[in-house]
């Protein structure tokens, strides 16, 4: 045992070395490891070396199993080959250490090569893990902002190519109209039916914009959607069994898909998600469900209203083609969005969605 025959003293100072060794140990597993400068680097390592040699002086045997520690901090902290060659040196000083301890005895010498060997491996395996880890924390949240990043522009763009000449024509007609209306009022009359007119075509293209109705394909989405998720390393299981779907169904199904991974990357954190796109004679249907989900999700009944975001802008944007969405919350922390659409249009439907200004029959089952 470690503090057997070492008295009180022996047994404080041992606890003040392992306390001292353990912080050091977790440090390199912090992220603040990575923000030390190399002078301050190198110091650590070297307080941990002191730490792991001067108590064999006074513990001996009881200390030949902690080297091991400092090799696999050697493999952290120094670049290739001097990390290695430093963790080399290490294992074989603890060999010469345990053979000047039990020069008769070839079983503790191999022991403690190999113990020291693979604590280590282990130490120096688990560190980077901690360190990829938090990497890909990182890249998951840098392609959350990157997704809103790139929803953002799409908006401002497409409310520049949409608006810009509506508003400039508009300005110009306003004040051509304030000069003829006392001295040529029949002019001015026409010039306000076509300020109506432009006023109503920007303002349909206003709520294209603000809904996403534009067209998209499909196929792209589901290309891209399996591109994002293999760079958040999540892991994608796609079906995908449709064929040739009218425009604004497709459109509609791309949305959902890029919603939903969006919502993936923002709201959870998800390492499987599996996605499939079934077409029989009358409808269409995709199911997106992952895992990953936080014990408290953020409910998405919350963002109500027609003009409300997220999940209730797909809901509208479905409703609007007599399709049915479904977002649902299932056991072992999984999320389920499903939407299901017809593959026939009809007019009717479409108009009661534009005019309707009751919120949308959005499912969210807890």
């Amino acid at each position: 045992m470690l503090t057997s025959g070492v008295g009180f003293v022996g047994t404080a100072l041992s606890t003040l070395y392992l306390i001292a060794l353990l912080s050091l140990q977790i440090l390199w597993t912090s992220r603040r490891a990575a923000e030390l400068s190399p002078a301050l680097r190198y110091t650590a390592l070297l307080a941990q070396a002191c730490l792991v040699y001067l108590p064999l002086l006074q513990f001996k045997e009881s200390w030949v199993g902690l080297p091991g520690f400092l090799a696999g901090s050697a493999l952290v902290v120094l670049r290739p080959p001097y990390g290695w060659i430093t963790a080399g040196l290490v294992v074989v000083s603890m060999a010469f250490t345990q053979a000047a301890l039990s020069p008769d005895q070839l079983e503790p010498i191999v022991y403690i090569t190999l113990s020291t060997t693979l604590t280590a491996l282990l130490v120096y395996g688990l560190t980077w893990l901690s360190t990829l880890v938090t990497q890909l924390h990182s890249a998951r949240e840098e392609l959350a902002k990157m997704a809103v990043a790139r929803e953002r522009l799409r908006f401002a763009r497409d409310l520049h190519d949409l608006l810009g000449y509506n508003l400039s024509a508009i300005t110009l007609k306003s004040e051509l109209t304030h000069r003829l209306v006392l001295k040529h009022p029949a002019r001015a009359r026409e010039e306000l039916v076509e300020i109506l007119q432009i006023s109503r075509q920007a303002l349909a293209d206003v709520r294209a914009v603000a809904s996403g109705y534009r067209e998209m394909s499909l196929d792209e989405e589901c290309v891209s959607a399996r591109s994002v998720l293999a760079a958040a390393d999540v892991h994608v299981r796609m079906e995908a069994d449709y064929r040739d779907l009218p425009v604004r169904v497709s459109t509609a199904l791309a949305t959902v898909l890029r919603e939903g991974i969006t919502n993936l990357l923002r709201h959870s954190k998800a390492e499987f998600c599996e996605i499939s796109l079934r077409q029989d004679a009358t409808t269409v249907t995709i199911t997106m469900v992952n895992d990953g989900v936080p014990d408290d999700p953020i409910d998405s009944r919350e963002d109500s209203g027609p003009g409300g975001s997220g999940i209730h802008n797909l809901s509208a944007r479905v409703v609007e083609l007599g399709g049915d969405l479904v977002a649902e919350f299932l056991p072992r922390k999984r999320f389920k969005l499903c939407a299901t659409l017809p593959l026939s249009l009809q007019q009717d439907v479409r108009d009661k969605g534009k005019d309707d200004d009751l919120e949308p029959p959005l499912r969210v089952v807890s």
